[in-house]
């Protein structure tokens, strides 16, 4: 973390939010859909079954449930933040004032091309996915339609994008608790779609698997639980979407309990109904545990439905990352630190320049992943892996000095309209399990590029701050 003063205003009002030419149009219904869109995804619908499959079943919920506390911790630090100050590309403005500069702009660019790479991986997924229907229509042409779509539902209008997000995240939604409710029933005896019930698993006797509770050992959760935090990425779209929310003051901690909540209940609930039923030694990435679950309890037609519901996930979080990534650089043009010609607005206040160079990015990634899947590509899904922890580790860090700064500069902590609770422990805590998360990478061979590629990365994205604008900076502050 660079030592400069924090340069936050110590004493935010929440009842005016920071000026902005995006238009506030989005309610806390759209909030809570635009982070589900963002975390549930490919991560739950097809690589669930890989996560039990290393950790058992056991280990796959407790991984989920620790999962689950780092997002409450991180969002906790970005409610009090993000109703301080609402602006557009939220976390990486904070990192920037309360950290120093050079800290936002890395926060910045590993965030975009995060999902820059998110959006050219889900446009080639489900690509794929749709030839199970039309075998003879190119993977490129679907890839082509879905980025139509996705580029017209951002550019149309900010609320216009957060109904879109609102529908495709129902249909995740309701694929989830379908799951959990006809997966339960299942668990306690009730199929009246399945053909008998032999065979069927009774409540948790999967759990108790030959090899004890963890078949694998705990360092099988422990590595399991790297995965799961980037699974729950995502949840921190919430920030990006706050300059364009209504009354953030009152907006933005309902959401904010209500995704860590509904993630809880969905992911882990999920999770559990999943290892319930299949044997930990037969899931894997060759099917969907869902379609696994849904075909065991006679859910008809199950694959067809499953690949529908997969291709909406997939599409709904390339919608929450395009939306991301143009409210990105806007941010970045906003601070002087990219093009000014990003900043500009359509009348419906659409940063249609930036959005456009987003989706540029992500067809770029799209075409690496055919063209130098083992060279290019690689090194861009390595930093987006990274991305993640990183980006967390900067909401925390911004949490804790803006929290520090605004005490030290007179400020009383009960006119906030929320804030983060157990102050310090609550930011150092979340800060520590990220650092921790990332000194796991090294142990795990598939996961190890990310730092091998994002460390690196963000060196890079500093010294080029330093070299380009740093005298700026210097002159600013002086």
């Amino acid at each position: 973390m660079e030592p400069s003063l924090p340069t936050l205003d110590t004493r935010p009002d929440p009842a005016q939010p920071v000026t902005s030419g995006l238009r506030r149009s989005m309610g806390p219904r759209h909030l809570v859909m635009i982070a589900m869109g963002g975390v549930i995804g490919s991560g739950l619908f097809l690589s669930s079954g890989y996560t039990i499959s290393q950790a058992g079943p056991l280990g796959a919920v407790i991984a989920y449930l620790i999962g689950a506390f780092v997002v409450y911790l991180v969002m906790a630090c970005l409610g009090e933040l993000a109703i301080a100050y609402p602006v557009s590309g939220a976390f990486h403005i904070y990192a920037a004032r309360s950290i120093g500069p050079a800290t936002g702009f890395a926060t910045a660019w590993l965030y975009w091309l995060c999902w820059a790479v998110a959006i050219g991986s889900e446009f080639t997924a489900s690509g794929l996915l749709m030839q199970r229907w039309f075998p003879d229509v190119e993977v490129w042409v679907w890839c082509l339609v879905f980025a139509a779509i996705l580029f017209g539902f951002n550019a149309v209008s900010a609320r216009f994008f957060g109904e879109s997000e609102f529908w495709f995240a129902i249909i995740k939604v309701a694929a989830i608790i379908g799951l959990i409710v006809l997966g339960g029933a299942a668990l306690f005896g009730f199929r009246p779609l399945g053909g008998g019930g032999d065979g069927h698993p009774f409540l948790f006797e999967n759990f108790a698997t030959e090899s004890g509770l963890f078949p694998n050992g705990f360092t099988g959760v422990l590595v399991t639980v790297l995965a799961v935090f980037y699974a729950f990425s995502g949840s921190e779209l919430i920030g990006v979407a706050a300059g364009e929310t209504k009354d953030p003051a009152t907006a933005i901690p309902k959401a904010m309990r209500t995704t860590v909540i509904r993630l809880l209940i969905f992911f882990v609930g999920a999770i559990a109904v999943i290892a319930a039923t299949i044997p930990y030694t037969e899931v894997g990435l060759d099917e969907s545990p869902f379609v696994t679950v849904f075909s065991a309890i006679g859910i008809p037609f199950a694959a067809d439905i499953m690949n529908f519901v997969i291709i909406t996930a997939l599409l709904s979080a390339g919608n929450s990352g395009l939306f991301s990534c143009a409210r990105m650089l806007y941010s970045l043009a906003d601070e002087g630190h990219a093009p000014r010609a990003l900043k500009k607005l359509t009348r419906r206040g659409i940063p249609l320049a930036a959005l456009s160079l987003s989706m540029v990015g992500g067809l770029a990634s799209l075409i690496s992943s055919v063209v130098a899947p083992e060279t290019v590509y690689l090194v861009l899904v390595s930093v987006a892996g990274f991305a993640v922890v990183g980006v967390w580790m900067s909401i925390t860090a911004s949490h804790f000095f803006h929290r520090r700064a605004f005490i030290r500069g007179g400020g009383d902590t009960s006119t906030l309209a929320y804030k983060a609770p157990l102050f310090p422990l609550v930011p150092i805590l979340a800060f520590t399990l990220c650092v921790v998360s990332l000194i796991g990478i090294a142990l795990d061979p598939a996961q190890a590029p990310a730092l091998y590629f994002g460390v690196p990365f963000v060196a890079g994205c500093y010294l080029y701050f330093h070299l380009r604008h740093g005298r700026k900076t210097v002159q600013a502050r002086g």
